[in-house]
């Protein structure tokens, strides 16, 4: 009998270290996710991606593909801050937005960015319908997406982006729906 005791209590004590390890290994795994993948300027992100009915999650995405959280980032074709939009961009898409509190176009200033950025991509998904071809259309433009649905290139119901004829186009989506798929791994509850 107390062999057995002893057999059965060896067995829990490696079960508890078996179970300790897995999951320890799993949070420490998870927090380091969540350091790669953070959620930086959550304020921010959550007020705009409310305002204009969006997943805060993809915003995330965005703003990590884009520039990894810089406020300072310039990209080789001058597209500034986080969500990385062009200056002409930008003041199209202020003159769009029913707002009187953006008087400089600062696409340095994270809120100004996310603000900008989040309700220009709102508009995307409202004219595709998809989050695939919005990406896309953030990236490369709205005319040269609707030229491609229109030419057969890429259907309309983004079944086939892996057509998208411009690489960095093409990779861009890729990343961001990658990143967005790991930020709702890891944040959505």
């Amino acid at each position: 009998m107390t062999k057995l005791i002893k057999g059965s209590g060896i067995i829990l004590i490696i079960s508890i270290m078996v179970y300790v390890i897995c999951f320890g290994v799993l949070d420490l795994k998870t927090s380091i996710m969540k350091k790669m993948y953070p959620q930086k300027f959550q304020s921010y992100v959550n007020q705009y991606s409310k305002e204009y009915e969006i997943d805060p999650l993809i915003i995330f995405a965005i703003i990590k593909t884009e520039s990894n959280f810089n406020t300072k980032a310039t990209s080789d074709r001058k597209a500034k801050g986080l969500m990385q939009i062009m200056e002409n961009t930008a003041v199209d898409v202020v003159n769009q937005m029913e707002t009187k509190d953006i008087k400089t176009v600062d696409l340095y200033t994270p809120e100004t960015s996310i603000k900008i950025g989040t309700y220009y991509f709102s508009t995307l998904m409202q004219k595709y319908q998809n989050t695939g071809l919005a990406l896309a259309a953030y990236n490369a433009g709205m005319g040269r997406v609707t030229e491609w649905i229109e030419n057969g290139t890429i259907s309309k119901d983004g079944s086939n982006l892996e057509n998208i004829p411009y690489q960095e186009t093409n990779m861009y989506v890729r990343k961001v729906l990658n990143a967005y798929q790991i930020y709702q791994e890891l944040y959505d509850s």
